[in-house]
């Protein structure tokens, strides 16, 4: 469908999306055979409880939830396909079976869609390819020995994510919703692989995310990011919306969704659980239709909605009382945010016309300061990170990273390096500046910071083709740049110079590329 489908009637009302979809199947009470279904009878691992698996095995059970959604009037419908990528499936020894899985997903949700916009035609209904978290965390160590160590890589969250996207392209979703994020980096390996496709020329559909935080009372998600400090980190992605999903009842979501509401620029969603878990009720969760409903009214009613629904713990009959109840209440309107530049560690970086200098501290510059040179040399990295500690303690708001140096692995050193700051919530408040004079360095840092930073630089001096190249995959990794006023015929040796390499960068970077002016950052 055409994106100005969505768009239109996200400008008219409220959009009503489903509810869980594990909480549905577990009605079904499924045994490990039927999981299994015929063709993996002889599966080596047992399977009972790998949902996604039933896009194959038990496609009419999947079919049929997602009728009583559309029936119950939900507006959009996710897809069954939250782990439906090599990284999740790895656990079943399924590596291979994203692509099919998330096209199999995704053609399920298509047939409901289509059976019931057939005897309800004027219905518009959506489908959102649903793309979860993953089981791994690419910003977080899972190794109690090892603060550097990782579950997962960007690059690899990257193939992952471009195979599950493929599928659900290939099955016809009309939306993709990258949800339950508690890990920005993975997120950003997610939104990265479906920009990346689109560039290559696969058909372009709308992109919404959804985040979760999960302590109740806490304004930091899972990684430790602020929700501004979350919202700076995606905002570089054309999306449709941004959300919370997970986690958390209405009760414990209400101040985060009315601080999320006031911060984006664009549409605002959410589909909490059915209230924090509790074992010992029949569905698990203590939220009626009956009880959650008003309160997500009261949320539409406060202006901080465009579509909602629900997440665990919810089912056909608390999304039929949300449609009942926000039905005739007027959407959220977008409001617009000041064009300043926008920075994010762990928490928020603006940097605003009435801010005074914004200090950059540069003794984590291995080019630049003799002691932490030597620490990083002799692979003393404890003590290197003191020295980044006592930058922030003294003032720095941004951290500048350089590990360019003749007898070091700089690739190596630049991603333990922000890997073991990563650890450090003290440190990694703050926006990193990464600094390499090489490409490979510079990417490797992108690759392992969840928040918003800078690259420390880009210039013209290998050409228009390679500035270009760089400043896409900048842009697509989600950074701002300082430029440098190099050309092809080398350094700017006078203020005419300076102003007319300066322009020309400006130039391409914003018409060809799309940076927005307050991510450029000139060093003439």
């Amino acid at each position: 469908m055409p994106v100005h489908e969505v768009e239109a009637l996200l400008r008219e009302r409220i959009l009503i999306l489903d509810g869980a979809m594990g909480t549905m199947i577990q009605r079904y009470k499924l045994d490990e055979a039927a999981f299994r279904g015929t063709r993996f009878q002889q599966w080596a691992k047992d399977l009972k409880g790998h949902n996604d698996l039933l896009n194959v095995t038990q496609p009419a059970v999947i079919e049929a939830i997602h009728r009583q959604y559309l029936e119950a009037g939900a507006d959009i419908i996710e897809t069954n396909t939250f782990n439906s990528q090599s990284v999740s499936l790895s656990d079943y020894g399924m590596e291979e079976l994203g692509y099919e899985l998330s096209k199999a997903g995704a053609e399920c949700a298509r047939r409901a869609v289509a059976a019931v916009t057939a005897a309800q035609p004027a219905r518009r209904c959506f489908v959102a390819g649903a793309i979860g978290p993953t089981t791994k965390t690419s910003s977080i160590s899972t190794d109690s020995n090892d603060a550097a160590a990782r579950g997962t890589t960007f690059p690899e969250l990257v193939r992952a994510y471009a195979e599950q996207v493929r599928g659900l392209l290939d099955g016809g979703v009309d939306l993709l919703l990258v949800e339950t994020i508690f890990d920005t980096l993975n997120a950003k390996a997610a939104f990265f692989a479906i920009q990346q496709l689109f560039a290559e020329g696969a058909r372009q559909v709308p992109i919404m995310a959804s985040v979760t935080f999960i302590q109740a009372g806490s304004n930091r998600g899972f990684s430790g990011q602020t929700v501004e400090g979350f919202w700076n980190s995606i905002s570089h992605v054309p999306l449709l919306s941004v959300g919370m999903n997970c986690a958390l009842g209405p009760k414990e979501m209400r101040p985060l969704i009315e601080e999320l509401s006031q911060l984006a620029p664009i549409y605002v969603s959410s589909h909490p659980n059915a209230g924090l878990p509790n074992p010992l009720l029949p569905t698990g969760f203590p939220e009626t239709p009956d009880s959650l409903a008003p309160q997500l009214r009261e949320w539409a009613q406060n202006g901080w909605l465009n579509i909602v629904g629900g997440c665990c713990g919810t089912t056909p009959d608390h999304i039929r009382s949300i449609a009942d109840a926000v039905r005739g209440v007027s959407p959220r309107r977008p409001g617009t945010v000041e064009p300043y530049l926008r920075l994010s560690g762990l928490e928020a970086l603006t940097v605003r016309p009435e801010s005074n200098f914004v200090n950059v501290g540069e003794r984590t510059n291995i080019t630049g300061s003799p002691a932490f040179s030597k620490l990083i040399l002799a692979g003393d990295y404890d003590k290197a990170l003191t020295v980044a500690r006592q930058q922030v303690e003294g003032g720095a708001q941004v951290i500048d990273i350089n590990m360019d140096e003749g007898m070091l692995d700089s690739t190596a050193a630049m991603q333990k390096f922000l890997r073991l700051l990563a650890a450090e919530s003290d440190i990694a408040r703050v926006p990193i500046m990464v600094d390499s004079s090489k490409w490979e360095v510079i990417e490797e840092g992108l690759r392992n910071m969840q928040g918003k930073g800078i690259v420390n630089s880009i210039s013209l001096k290998e050409g228009e083709a390679k500035f270009l190249e760089q400043a896409r995959l900048i842009r697509r990794y989600g950074a701002a740049m300082v430029v440098m006023a190099f050309d092809e015929r080398g350094q700017a040796d006078s203020l005419p110079r300076r102003i007319e390499i300066c322009e020309r960068s400006y130039r391409l970077l914003t018409t060809q590329v799309g940076v927005p002016p307050q991510d450029i950052i000139f060093d003439p």
